[in-house]
């Protein structure tokens, strides 16, 4: 058993929806991606979470507290290794394609060949050098 995800539906008006939709357009981000942000605070600190004006926050905020909204660092190795990471994925997704094409070609021909008649692979790979697998 995986830990599978689960959708929470509830109502609220309309006021309150388009404020939310601006929070999320201020951050940049989906109207779900809010929502779990939230859910994910709340578990986090089991239930304990208050949400408070940014007024009312900058007033009761000592030297020790962190700043609001939180801001994190990431390091320029990580922005490289991601970036490194999707360019290699979209290079797989190329191949990918390439090799299903191929296989699509191979199965076409298949049906367009005689029942009785074997095919080789070897004998495919040779006629057709349209496609070339890396």
């Amino acid at each position: 058993m995986g830990n599978k995800n689960k959708t929470i539906s509830f109502r609220v008006n309309e006021d309150a929806f388009e404020a939310l939709q601006e929070i999320a357009a201020e951050r940049d981000i989906s109207l779900s991606a809010v929502f779990r942000d939230y859910v994910d605070q709340l578990v986090e600190h089991d239930g304990q979470v208050e949400v408070v004006p940014e007024a009312d926050l900058e007033n009761c905020a000592s030297e020790d507290d962190v700043s609001f909204p939180p801001t994190v660092e990431v390091p320029k190795r990580f922005i490289r290794e991601h970036e490194r990471l999707e360019l290699e994925a979209e290079h797989l997704r190329e191949q990918l394609d390439e090799y299903k094409g191929y296989v699509n070609e191979l199965q076409d021909r298949l049906e367009d060949e005689d029942d009785d008649e074997e095919i080789l692979l070897d004998e495919l790979d040779d006629e057709n050098d349209t496609y070339q697998l890396r």
